[in-house]
């Protein structure tokens, strides 16, 4: 590993730590607004999408998959009718799971 490449981490390792360490180093008469809280509460929902949809729709890495075919899409839309329709979060996962693995192995 470059010394450029050992800078880059550091810095964004010091980034990180200085916008959550933010949060804390406020004294306790200091709050942040309501709607700071409101806005807060959407960035892990936020987080999840964009770590799973990529995958989702593009299984391979390169190119999109938005087919019958493709298993990840299947458990996806899945997982997503159930915890829609039933709010269940561990039956959500499970079903995308099942679904998942049934259509790999129908597919071979």
């Amino acid at each position: 590993m470059t010394r450029f490449e050992l800078a880059v981490i550091a810095a964004m390792a010091l980034v990180t730590f200085a916008i959550r360490y933010s949060f804390f180093a406020l004294p306790p008469e200091r709050r942040f607004p309501p709607w700071v809280g409101r806005v807060l509460a959407y960035v892990p929902v936020a987080v999840l999408t964009a770590i799973v949809v990529p995958m989702v729709v593009m299984p391979d890495g390169e190119h999109w998959s938005l087919t019958w075919r493709n298993a990840w899409l299947a458990g996806a839309l899945a997982s997503g009718v159930i915890a829609w329709r039933f709010g269940r979060l561990l039956l959500a996962i499970f079903v995308g799971f099942v679904v998942f693995f049934a259509w790999r192995w129908v597919l071979g």
